[in-house]
């Protein structure tokens, strides 16, 4: 499944984390986010996907309110803190305890879930009784923990309820409005059958997973998230971005530069950038269980500390999505398969000919396909490359350093594209830093054939400025300002 955000830091931070009710989770001394938490959450999330997948925008604003309401829920239990959206005072210290706030953050949990991803919430009872907690305590008082979390998740709620995302389908119009719906009224300028301008973006044709003979029309996915209301700024246009001028089809040389670096990246494809591209186009994974395991490693955080972190991460990574769309709606720009399918028509190039075909010389222009599934918004700049920088950003900040150990191994013929046949071998793959780690994120994408390489780069101009002020923000609020 293609989720592009993707990201979150939305996976699970455990590996593998089995909801067994009877087996006891000790509030005492466990981490409730890692060892109870995260498991549900990403199944109900993947689950919820389309069969062409979920979109990272739709992910990011599941993690802002499920993610910053465990942050609120937590607050009243440090010396200072104050939550994102809410002040819920503090508690003495006697109460201060890892008991308590794993307790808070259930609650928090628990509620926030079952707004936003109703149709799992017998999974989310699950969790509470895996605690020993009682599903159906309606407490939202301000002095127990329980009331606490509960208070915590229905002000997140109500605070953003009217940001700009229309969660609930009601902006767009006053009759049958759908939820995430567009309500901008953006119109692409080239039909998924005719490319008229060269230069600006075209829905792709793509066959639906597993239903042969279904093929689905692309359609700009959630524009208005580029008027969303953000956390740590005020306006998306505060960062610069330098132009797509490559893009500008009238820009031939250029144009054709940029498209032939993508057909180069295409024929030279090895294992490793194979695995990477399909690694960093599943944020649930890339971002939730590989960094996110290796976060907690590093910072052996506690359960204060997890929350604390993914709340910085969290809303790097929302505030930053709303830039990138900001600008893929201003520039609206063409992708590599249309470029390539222009310029080239019936002239025969070298590339990756499909899943198991390997590298040919003899393939159409027009029949040319990038390695990963094409997402469902304008080409420049790119979203997944601007929600690793942030990321990257928030992440080196919050622990102290750039440098992070993340290794995945990769079983041989493990590949979601070419099962059966990539990896030849088992392989692993490595990082040793944050830097490393977002770099080959971005590159993943030109891997991939997804963005040109200025979609990738350029991301850097606003991306780790982003996660900058999330961290920032954050520490902010847990010194009570």
């Amino acid at each position: 499944m293609a989720i592009a955000g993707a990201a979150v830091l939305v996976g699970s931070l455990a590996s593998s984390v089995t909801a067994q009710e009877e087996a006891a989770f000790d509030l005492d001394t466990g981490n409730a986010v890692v060892e109870l938490i995260y498991g549900p959450y990403e199944q109900a999330l993947r689950a919820s996907a389309t069969p062409t997948g979920m979109d990272a925008t739709l992910i990011v604003d599941s993690a802002l309110i499920v993610e910053t309401a465990w942050f609120d829920a937590i607050a009243p239990y440090n010396a200072t803190a104050v939550g994102v959206f809410s002040d819920l005072g503090r508690r003495p210290e006697r109460e201060r305890t890892t008991r308590n706030r794993n307790i808070a953050v259930l609650y928090a949990a628990y509620h926030s879930l079952s707004a936003t991803l109703p149709a799992h919430k017998e999974q989310y009872r699950a969790m509470l009784r895996q605690a020993g907690l009682d599903p159906d305590d309606v407490r939202d008082d301000t002095t127990s923990p329980q009331g606490i979390g509960t208070r915590a998740a229905k002000a997140v709620l109500e605070k953003r309820k009217n940001d700009g995302m229309n969660r609930d389908g009601s902006m767009s119009g006053k009759y049958n409005g759908k939820p995430y719906q567009d309500y901008t009224g953006y119109k692409p300028v080239n039909t998924p059958y005719e490319l008229r301008d060269p230069s600006r973006w075209q829905p792709a044709v793509l066959p639906a997973p597993g239903m042969n003979g279904i093929f689905t029309a692309q359609t700009f996915v959630t524009p208005q998230i580029a008027r969303t209301r953000p956390i740590t700024y005020d306006r998306p246009d505060r960062f610069p971005l330098t132009p797509p001028t490559a893009s500008d089809h009238n820009n031939r040389e250029a144009y054709k530069r940029q498209a032939d670096e993508i057909l180069q990246a295409s024929a030279n494809l090895t294992d490793e950038q194979k695995m990477k591209a399909e690694l960093f186009n599943d944020k649930l994974l890339a971002l939730g269980v590989v960094a996110g395991q290796a976060a907690v490693r590093a910072g052996r955080f506690d359960v204060e500390k997890t929350v604390q972190y993914v709340a910085s991460v969290d809303i790097s990574i929302f505030d930053v999505i709303i830039v990138s769309w900001h600008y893929k709606t201003k520039y609206d720009t063409v992708r590599p398969f249309s470029a390539i399918r222009h310029l080239y028509g019936d002239k025969k190039v070298t590339a990756w000919g499909g899943p198991g075909k390997g590298t040919v010389n003899d393939l159409p222009g027009r029949e040319w396909t990038s390695y990963l599934a094409v997402s469902d918004h304008p080409e420049y700049p790119s979203g997944s490359s601007s929600m690793c920088e942030s990321h990257a950003q928030a992440a080196r900040r919050f622990i102290g350093g750039d440098k992070i150990e993340i290794t995945l191994p990769k079983a041989k013929g493990s590949s979601l594209v070419e099962p059966g046949v990539t990896p030849k071998n088992d392989i692993t793959l490595r990082w040793d830093s944050w830097t490393s780690f977002a770099k080959d994120c971005r590159m993943s994408r030109v891997w991939g054939g997804v963005h040109f390489r200025a979609a990738t780069e350029n991301v850097m101009q606003y991306g780790p400025k982003v996660g900058d002020l999330s961290y920032e923000f954050i520490q902010r609020k847990i010194q009570g300002r």
